[in-house]
Parts: C-alpha cells; structure tokens; sequence
C-alpha cells in the first residue's frame, strides 16, 4: 500500500472514529427513544388501521419482500406497537441499553416497513432507523458520563451522515425526476393550493419569492454535506437554518419531518444539556 493510500486510510480512520462526547450520544439517545413511540400514533399511526382491512392493499417495499414476510394482521400489528412502546421507554431510560436497543431497532424498522408497504415511502425516517440500529452499540452510558469516546463519535458519524444523505439525496431526487424544471417551476404554489393553511395562501400573489425559495431549498439541501466537516459553529448555524426550514414547512402546508429533526440534533453540543440538568438538579435538591 503507497503512502498516499495508508495517509487517506489514517484519515478515514480518523474522522469516522473521532472521539465525541459521550454525554452527547446519551442525551440523543434519550431524545430519539422518547420520539420512537410517538411516531407510532403520529407518523405511522397506519400499521394498526391497515391490519384489519383487506390484505391485497399490501405492497411490500423490498426488504420485507425479501423475508416474504406477510400483510399484518391485528394480533401483530397490537403487539408489536407493545413492544416498541415498551422497550424504547425502557431504553430512553437507560435499562438494558444494549438488549432493548436491539429489540427497539429490529421491532421499529419492521414497523416502519410496514407502514411505508401501504403506499409512499417516507424519506425523513432514514435516520432514525440508522439512529435506533447504531445506538445500542454505545453500551451503558449516561448523561453524566464524562470524557469522549471513539465508540460515540462513531455512532454520531453514522447518524450524521444519515441526516446528510436524506437532504442530500432529496435534492438528487428533485433534479433526477423534475428537472430543473422543478426549481423553474410552481411546485410551491402547488403545494399551497393544496394543502396551504391561512398563513401560506398570501405567497400565492408573490411567486417571485416562491421561485426563489425553490432555488433556495434546492441550493440548501445540496449544501448539507458540509455540516460533517466544518466547525461547530457552522454546524449549529446549519442546524437553526435547517429547524427554521422545517418549522415554515409545517405552519405553511402542515408537512412535518418530525423523525428527521429529532437525529438533526445530533449536530449539536447535546452535552451541555446533561450539564445544564445535572446544575438544575443539584439546585433543587440544594
């Protein structure tokens, strides 16, 4: 192996196992467990519906195809909403991080597939998928953990790229199945016009600025690879521009990203919430 080659596997090495607070992954991990059973009544609420109608409804997206694995039926779709609820509330607890993380990933992806087997599959759960797979390999940890650790920036790095690719490949997807003609076109006055609330319907007289956040989402999406590899100020700025997109998403046309924020906040200083918790707490009891 050249030199060149050993020095771009040193670095490689290197950022995907940077250390990272070990606090932060605890906080995200208490975070993206308290949001798991939401997302069963909220964002795939339909799992449990689906169950009792007709079977022939059921499309399975591949990787359920690929175990044959077959429609639910009511007695399952219960259950397993049982033990989602259940293990992710132990998890975000802290009990059996290992154990009920691995229960909550395998339990919670098979949800997820079979939720998004009904009709459209949904972009913005890619991350907490990986979130849920790669959080039990953290192991016992609290949000008074100290120091860094390899182990945690892993996990972060994974989830982070996660993140990047949904926005990433969400632009891809614009262009490969659009064109330019969808930064060119109406796609935002469409969306008004269908499912706009009373705070959005006024844009409508102003399509110059719908043109331009169109230009300008399509421009912010492509960009969001840098967030792995500037300083944390940059990325913290990112994650606000990012919140602020999603926050006008949802109060101008109702659609939230819900699963995809909640791993967003992997690129935040998480840790100093555990410091701020552990200095209240001390307070209280003082």
């Amino acid at each position: 192996m050249t030199t060149a080659a050993l020095g771009t596997s040193f670095a490689a090495r290197t950022w995907w196992f940077r250390p990272e607070p070990v606090a932060r992954v605890a906080v995200l991990r208490t975070l993206v467990y308290l949001y798991v059973p939401l997302d069963l009544f909220v964002r795939t609420a339909t799992v449990v519906p689906h169950s009792y109608g007709s079977p022939d409804l059921y499309k399975p997206v591949d990787v359920l195809a690929l175990l044959n694995q077959p429609a639910p039926v009511p007695w399952f779709a219960q259950t397993l909403r049982i033990v989602i609820i259940t293990t992710s509330l132990l998890a975000a607890a802290g009990l059996w991080p290992r154990m009920l993380g691995v229960v909550v990933a395998i339990a919670y992806a098979d949800w997820t597939c079979l939720a998004m087997s009904y009709g459209k599959v949904d972009h913005d759960h890619l991350a907490i998928l990986v979130a849920v797979a790669v959080l039990p390999t953290i192991g016992d940890v609290s949000w008074r953990s100290p120091g860094r650790s390899e182990a945690a920036g892993w996990a972060l790095r994974c989830i982070e790229i996660a993140v990047v690719a949904t926005y990433f490949l969400a632009a891809c997807a614009k262009i490969r199945f659009g064109g330019w003609h969808w930064a060119d076109g109406a796609i935002f006055a469409w969306a008004i016009v269908r499912r706009g609330t009373d705070l959005a319907r006024p844009m409508l007289h102003h399509p110059l600025i719908l043109l331009l956040s169109q230009w300008g989402l399509l421009l912010l999406e492509a960009s969001t690879p840098a967030l792995l590899f500037v300083r944390q100020r940059w990325r913290t700025l990112g994650v606000v521009v990012l919140l602020s997109f999603h926050l006008m998403t949802w109060l101008m046309i109702t659609i939230d990203f819900a699963p995809l924020v909640v791993c967003l906040l992997a690129f935040l200083p998480l840790e100093r919430v555990a410091v701020v918790a552990a200095r209240t707490s001390r307070h209280w009891r003082a």
